[in-house]
């Protein structure tokens, strides 16, 4: 598979969760790589935790994680919004970027994912005046 993320469309991606973030204390970030083997749950969980993402004051970080030439991506959310809005809610975030992937919109899945994920966490964790960004707006990875 081609690199479906060059720079433009990685811009577009920061700018989405931005634009998410600014109505929200959450934390959102996509980290893409070539390869991932058939555990790409654990995968995504090893790299939320070395981008440091459970350590947001509210625990509501989530990352995207998406494997571009094996095809596999993953949602992981900390504690903070998986208690909010549990399994059915990152099933329907799943299936959305799922219909726009076999479509063959890499770029268009991922801001399905960040725009959707952006909805819950200012629903459960709207933005505050003291709130702080704790994290990059970057896309990681390859």
């Amino acid at each position: 598979m081609v690199n479906l993320l060059d720079k433009n469309a990685r811009q577009e991606i920061v700018e989405a969760i931005r634009r998410a973030e600014s109505r929200t204390s959450g934390e959102i970030r996509v980290h893409v790589a070539k390869k991932c083997g058939e555990d790409v749950l654990g995968r995504a969980r090893k790299i939320f935790m070395k981008l440091g993402m459970h350590r947001t004051k509210q625990r509501n970080g989530v990352l995207i994680f998406v494997a571009l030439d094996s095809r596999f991506f993953a949602i992981v959310g900390d504690s903070g919004i998986h208690h909010a809005v549990g399994d059915s809610f990152w099933s329907g975030v799943r299936d959305k970027m799922a219909e726009c992937f076999r479509k063959g919109g890499i770029r268009e899945g991922i801001l399905a994912g960040v725009a959707g994920v952006g909805e819950k966490l200012e629903r459960y964790f709207p933005v505050g005046s003291a709130d702080r960004n704790e994290l990059p707006d970057t896309v990681t990875g390859g």
